[in-house]
């Protein structure tokens, strides 16, 4: 609707103008949330004919190699995506770090590297865009962090403003992630922090979890219900907005578990988005949870 100064009072002006301003209000909202980075914090890329690593639990037959994974986000609508080593690949990031440097800058990096790794290392994947270790403790024992080459690690990690990034069962993660804490750097927990799968959001390792949004340094991934056992999706939107509560929307990280190893026959990166659109029914609420990582991941 347009309104002409010409042959109107200028009260009549100004009150045409004021009835436009909710709508205006309202268009600049929508553009803000449209224009907001969608930001998938968790995939994997690899191809079979890389170095396995020895003693690894799972290695897939297939490849998943970074032109598929761009192909996902630009097919899914995602303008920058996160690529987490995987476990079976070890301490050698070279894939990843290769792909890194190919994607200019749309992806961020978390590497698994030796907790005696060097400083000049760690400072050579930073440039490369890695952000953040992981640490994937599924079946391992729990590190040690007052060892000296550990409080070293987390210095390095700290003073380079990366992140801890965490895959444990729920009761493990609420003794270690007070003790990352301690040496105060960011903390990312895998997969809605693996609860009991029996338990659920009941799960007293989860309730502790839920108590540590109040540090406001740890971050959850909302992602890969899957992991969670075969009732994961009702944990999922049952865990949801617990956690929104305890974390807030700017700490809570969504990622798409591509290529979803091990559940490759039910998984996709489409159902996995729409399963976040059930969760977060909230457009705006989503958009902001998609967001999110831009300053974690320095985007």
């Amino acid at each position: 609707m347009m309104f002409d100064q010409r042959g109107l009072t200028r009260r009549q002006f100004a009150a045409g103008v004021a009835s436009l301003l909710p709508a205006v209000a309202l268009a600049g909202q929508a553009m803000s949330e449209t224009s907001l980075k969608t930001i998938d914090t968790h995939a994997h890329v690899f191809h079979r004919g890389l170095k396995l690593a020895p003693g690894r639990r799972y290695a897939p037959d297939y490849d998943a190699p970074l032109s598929l994974y761009l192909e996902q986000l630009d097919r899914n609508g995602m303008t920058s995506g996160v690529l987490v080593q995987p476990s079976f690949l070890g301490t050698d990031n070279s894939y990843l770090v290769e792909s890194l440097k190919v994607a200019a800058g749309r992806l961020r990096g978390i590497a698994v590297v030796d907790p005696a790794v060097s400083a000049d290392e760690l400072r050579a994947l930073d440039r490369a865009g890695v952000v953040g270790v992981r640490l994937n403790l599924v079946g391992q024992p729990l590190p040690d962090l007052v060892a000296a080459e550990w409080k070293a690690l987390l210095a390095n990690v700290k003073s380079m403003g990366w992140q801890v990034e965490v895959q444990r069962n729920a009761s493990d993660l609420a003794v270690l992630a007070p003790q990352l804490l301690d040496h105060d750097v960011a903390v990312v927990l895998d997969h809605y922090a693996l609860p009991d799968p029996k338990l659920g959001v009941a799960d007293p390792g989860f309730q502790s979890v839920l108590k540590l949004g109040a540090t406001r340094n740890v971050w959850v991934k909302i992602s890969a219900p899957y992991r969670n056992g075969a009732p994961g999706e009702s944990f999922a939107k049952e865990a949801y907005p617990l956690l929104r509560n305890a974390y807030g929307l700017d700490r809570l990280l969504w990622g798409s578990d591509w290529p979803h190893t091990q559940f490759e026959t039910t998984q996709t990166y489409t159902k996995n988005l729409q399963f976040l659109d059930a969760v977060i029914a909230d457009p705006s609420e989503r958009a902001q949870v998609l967001a999110a990582p831009r300053s974690l991941f320095r985007f």
